[in-house]
């Protein structure tokens, strides 16, 4: 068997929630790996993880980078471990892919991605949303130009507390996605945005957050988050010169409504498009897979992810300040 034909050997970094996931879609649905360890200094989690499997349980990810020649690494660690434990990862010739946020702040991103070029090594970042199929068809489509010209994206997303979140508020927990998405779908960066958020329940980060930016392209984007919801919500609506195109994340659906033929905008036929539904965590991590095969490039570019957490943290700014921010500081941002 050659280099090219043997299984990539994969490691996972943090056996919270996410990290489980992870755990589950290296061991059971990606093609051509294989989960070979997994590090977390719980020792109960890692029990619980490696219980029914081969993989190999470490309460120091260093002693697995060290011991298992991985291939490739999920770093699903909390925030604040992110730099270090990739940086060690890639030392060690690792590839790797950190959850999203990247990292804690623009000097942490910026070493990581210094320490993946130099290491010669792909660093991804799990911006999971646009892995999620009705938004890749959603892009399709609007690349072909279905919708004409783009004059507004809405971004709704909302639900309960996550108990899971101790260190931030909704709109660096939450906001890097949509943001990301906005970016991805419009090929374009704001020129111009204005923030609202309140703490309404938690009282350590604010739970509440309304955000509009304005994009260079002249489309306005808007944004409309919380933790107060007792239902989850995730949806993105996308309103264009033949009407808008209305995306659910949870259920993948995509729905079309179209504007009449006469160009007027009013009620027209609503068509249901077809979305081949899929795993999102599944779809990256095999392609995430694929690029270590091939060499890359990164399934999402670390300096995209770095700017959707700093126009998150802009947002944070905006709100704190009651103030737009316009062209010349945010051009700082996307540099």
């Amino acid at each position: 068997m050659t280099e090219a034909d043997r299984r990539l050997r994969v490691g996972v970094v943090g056996l919270g929630m996410m990290g489980r996931n992870h755990v589950r879609v290296w061991d059971e649905g990606v093609q051509d790996a294989e989960l070979v360890a997994v590090a977390d200094p719980d020792p109960r989690a890692l029990a619980a993880v490696t219980h029914g499997r081969t993989a190999r349980g470490y309460d120091d990810p260093d002693a697995m980078f060290a011991e298992e020649g991985l291939d490739a690494v999920s770093i699903v660690a909390p925030t604040s471990a992110h730099l270090r434990t990739a940086r060690a990862a890639l030392e060690a010739g690792i590839h790797v892919l950190v959850e999203k946020p990247i990292a804690a702040t623009r000097a942490e991103a910026e070493e990581m991605i210094a320490a993946a070029q130099d290491a010669g090594r792909i660093l991804s970042v799990g911006h999971i949303e646009r892995f999620n199929p009705a938004i890749r068809e959603l892009r399709r489509r609007l690349a072909a130009g279905e919708l004409g010209r783009v004059f507004e994206i809405h971004a709704t997303r909302l639900g309960p507390f996550p108990a899971r979140i101790r260190d931030v508020g909704v709109v660096v927990d939450l906001a890097p996605h949509d943001i990301d998405i906005m970016r991805f779908l419009l090929e374009s960066d704001p020129v111009r945005l204005y923030a609202e958020t309140e703490q309404r329940i938690h009282t350590e980060h604010e739970d509440l957050f309304v955000g509009i930016m304005k994009f260079a392209n002249g489309a306005v984007g808007v944004l409309d988050i919380n933790w107060l919801t007792p239902t989850k919500k995730r949806t993105l609506s996308v309103t264009g010169e033949h009407g808008m195109y209305v995306a659910d994340y949870i259920a993948q659906d995509l729905v079309f409504y179209a504007n009449p033929a006469d160009a007027s905008v009013a009620e027209g036929e609503m068509i249901r498009r077809h979305v081949q539904r899929r795993e999102p965590l599944q779809v990256e991590l095999q392609e995430f897979a694929a690029a270590v095969r091939d060499g890359g490039p990164a399934p999402v570019d670390p300096r995209q992810a770095m700017v959707a957490l700093l126009l998150a943290r802009t947002m944070v700014d905006a709100a704190r300040s009651g103030a737009a921010v316009g062209a010349a500081e945010l051009a700082k941002v996307v540099a």
